[in-house]
C-alpha cells in the first residue's frame, strides 16, 4: 500500500529567490566577460550583487528557516560516506532538504562564489579594468588576485555544471524532482512536517546589512582610487 503523501513546505522564499538571481548573476556575469552582452561595468555591479546575496546566505543560513540553515544539512565525513555507500547500492533514504552530499556542495557553491567576487574587487586587466580596491594593494597583490579570479572562474564553472548534473541525474534515476520545489516550496513528503520558518523581515534586515556591507567596501575602494 502506497504511503498517504503529504504537500510539506520546504523551501521558504528568501533562500528560493537567493538561489535563482545567483544563477541569474552568474550568468550574466559570464555573459558580459565572454560574450559582451553589456559593457563590463555591468560585470562590475553584476559581481556586486552577487556578494551582497553571498553574504546574505551565509547569514541566512545560521539565522534563516530551518531547512535553510547550515546546522540543518551540512554533516560531517561519516554522514557523506554513509551517504555515498547507500547511493552506490541504490538504498539511500530521500531526504527532504538538502541530502548530506548536496549540503556540502551548496557550501562550495558559496564559497567559490564570495571567491570570485572578493577576487574580482581587487582584480584587474592592466588597460582600461580596475577592482575597486585595486588601488589598495601591490601590484603583486592584483596580479595574484586577477589569476585567482580566472582560475576560479573554472572551478565555478565545473561546480555548477555538476550541480546541474546531480538535479537531473535526481530527476531521471530517483523520480525526485528537485526544482519544481526550488521554483513554489513545496514538496510531496510521505510525513506531515512542520517546519520552521524566519519571518519575512528578517530577511530584509540581513539583505540591507549585507548590501550595505558591499556598497561600503566598493565606495572605500572607489575613493581610494580617485585619491590615487
Amino acid at each position: 500500500m502506497e504511503p498517504t503523501m503529504h504537500r510539506v513546505k520546504v523551501w521558504d522564499l528568501p533562500t528560493r529567490l537567493t538561489h535563482w538571481a545567483l544563477a541569474a548573476l552568474v550568468l550574466l556575469q559570464y555573459g558580459t566577460a565572454e560574450w559582451h552582452w553589456l559593457s563590463m561595468d555591468w560585470h562590475f555591479r553584476f559581481g556586486y550583487a552577487t556578494l551582497a546575496l553571498v553574504l546574505f546566505r551565509v547569514a541566512w543560513g545560521f539565522a534563516g528557516s530551518r531547512s535553510s540553515r547550515f546546522a540543518d544539512f551540512v554533516r560531517g565525513p561519516a554522514r557523506v560516506a554513509a551517504y555515498l555507500r547507500a547511493t552506490l547500492a541504490r538504498r539511500e533514504a530521500r531526504t527532504l532538504g538538502h541530502n548530506p552530499l548536496g549540503g556540502w556542495s551548496v557550501l562550495a557553491l558559496l564559497l567559490c562564489l564570495a571567491v570570485q567576487g572578493v577576487s574580482g574587487l581587487f582584480g584587474s586587466d592592466d588597460i582600461t579594468l580596475f577592482g575597486p580596491l585595486s588601488s589598495r594593494v601591490s601590484d603583486g597583490a592584483v596580479a595574484l588576485m586577477t589569476a585567482l579570479h580566472k582560475f576560479n572562474r573554472v572551478v565555478l564553472l565545473a561546480l555548477v555544471a555538476l550541480h546541474l548534473v546531480a538535479v537531473f541525474a535526481h530527476l531521471a534515476f530517483k523520480r525526485d524532482n528537485l526544482i519544481a520545489p526550488m521554483l513554489h516550496g513545496w514538496k510531496r513528503w510521505p510525513a506531515a512536517v512542520a517546519l520552521r520558518f524566519a519571518p519575512g523581515w528578517r530577511a530584509w534586515l540581513l539583505l540591507a546589512i549585507a548590501a550595505a556591507l558591499v556598497w561600503g567596501v566598493v565606495a572605500w575602494g572607489e575613493a581610494g582610487g580617485a585619491a590615487y
